[in-house]
Parts: C-alpha cells; sequence; structure tokens
C-alpha cells in the first residue's frame, strides 16, 4: 500500500481498525509472555491504539510508530497527554509528558536498527494484515529482523477467503505466519476464534468465514 492511502483514510476517518478500548486479545494472552516489567514495547502501525497506555500501566516502556501525523495528533489530544517533539532522521519522535511512551510519525521502514534492538517486546495487532503479500515479506525481514534475540511479541491475524473480499485488512494464513517468522522466531498459536457474527461489515462484503488468530512469538539468536 502507497503511504497516501493510509493518510487518506486518516483524513477521511476511515479507520474501522481502531478500537475504543484496549483489544482484549492482548488482555488475555499478553500475561503468558512474561515480559518483564520496565522492557520497551513496540508497537508498528500504532495509529491511537488504546493499547499503549494499557502497556504502561502494567509497568513497560512504549515505543509506537505511524506515517500518520492525525494518528499522533489524536492519540495524544484524546488522551490528554502533551509531548516533546524532536526532528530526527528516520521522523519526528514525540517523547510524552510524564508517561513512557515515545511515538515516532514517520516510515516505519526508516527506524534503525540501534532503536529497535533497545525493544525487548513486539506487539503486532493491525501492522501485518494491513499489509500485501510483498510488503509483508519486506516487513518481517527488515523490521521484526531487526528486533534483538529473546524479544518475545504478541501477533494477531485474520484468516478468512482473500477472494472474498479486498484487504486491508488482509487474510494471513497461519502457514504464512510460520513461513515468515519461522527462520528467526519461535511461534506458537495461542488462540483461533470464530469472529464473523460480530463483524458484520465482513459479511456484508460477502465473506463467508472470519477468524482471529493470536501467536506468542520469541526471537532466537541471530
Amino acid at each position: 500500500m502507497e503511504p497516501d492511502f493510509w493518510l487518506q483514510r486518516w483524513r477521511e476517518h476511515r479507520i474501522g481498525f481502531h478500537r475504543d478500548e484496549v483489544m482484549p486479545l492482548l488482555v488475555q494472552h499478553w500475561p503468558a509472555l512474561r515480559v518483564p516489567r520496565g522492557a520497551r514495547v513496540f508497537v508498528p502501525l500504532c495509529g491511537k491504539t488504546l493499547d499503549m497506555p494499557w502497556f504502561v500501566q502494567q509497568g513497560l516502556r512504549v515505543l509506537g510508530a505511524d506515517l500518520s501525523p492525525l494518528a499522533i495528533q489524536q492519540f495524544l489530544a484524546e488522551n490528554d497527554m502533551q509531548a516533546q517533539r524532536h526532528a530526527r532522521s528516520d521522523g519526528t519522535h514525540f517523547l510524552v509528558d510524564g508517561e513512557d511512551i515515545e511515538l515516532i510519525e514517520g516510515d516505519v521502514f526508516a527506524i534503525p536498527s540501534s532503536t529497535l534492538a533497545t525493544c525487548g517486546a513486539v506487539y503486532d495487532r493491525a501492522a501485518l494484515i494491513a499489509l500485501p503479500p510483498p510488503m509483508r515479506e519486506r516487513y518481517v525481514h527488515e523490521i521484526h529482523g531487526k528486533l534483538p534475540p529473546g524479544c518475545r511479541g504478541l501477533l494477531i491475524t485474520l484468516e478468512y477467503p482473500q477472494a472474498q473480499m479486498q484487504g486491508p485488512p488482509f487474510s494471513v494464513q497461519e502457514s504464512e505466519v510460520r513461513r515468515l517468522f519461522g527462520a528467526q522466531w519461535k511461534v506458537d498459536l495461542l488462540e483461533r476464534r470464530d469472529i464473523l457474527a460480530g463483524q458484520p461489515s465482513f459479511s456484508e462484503s460477502g465473506v463467508t468465514a472470519l477468524h482471529t488468530a493470536v501467536y506468542a512469538l520469541e526471537r532466537g539468536s541471530r
């Protein structure tokens, strides 16, 4: 997807991927990862998700990244937060006052290895499924590939007959998850759940089956 696609979605407020609550699957499954307090969690394509303040409440630090200035602005405004801005080579960094949250407004692929190496955890709810197949390959190789050995993560995907609807969000089957991550990451399927009944927009688009899948990830040695 071209950057303008997502920028336009934010300008038109077509952000059906945003949730007005913390993701229940995150609350349910994150404790099983045993991420130590004080670790830094990377949240790619973070939007204005409320999952980021939830991480802080768990004693974790957050590094979020999103291309859209509106996403960052709305996150700060809606959570009554102020931030210090710093222009850097990979985008504009926002250091949230009084919170362990740093947001990068810019291209996620421009984030250097030295920055991602500081992250002991990763949370991907809406990044992998937002990307078409060729970009998924690049994303896992270039972004997850920069995360350090021992990094633990939670990956949430959608599964549906791709021919029945044009993404995003795209369908990412378990076989693809294991192919993309298997060389460097331990991949454990934690849950697969039928969610079609609660997603009328998919049914209206002609989708006949829809599941969400949750995976625990752990990065092996390089």
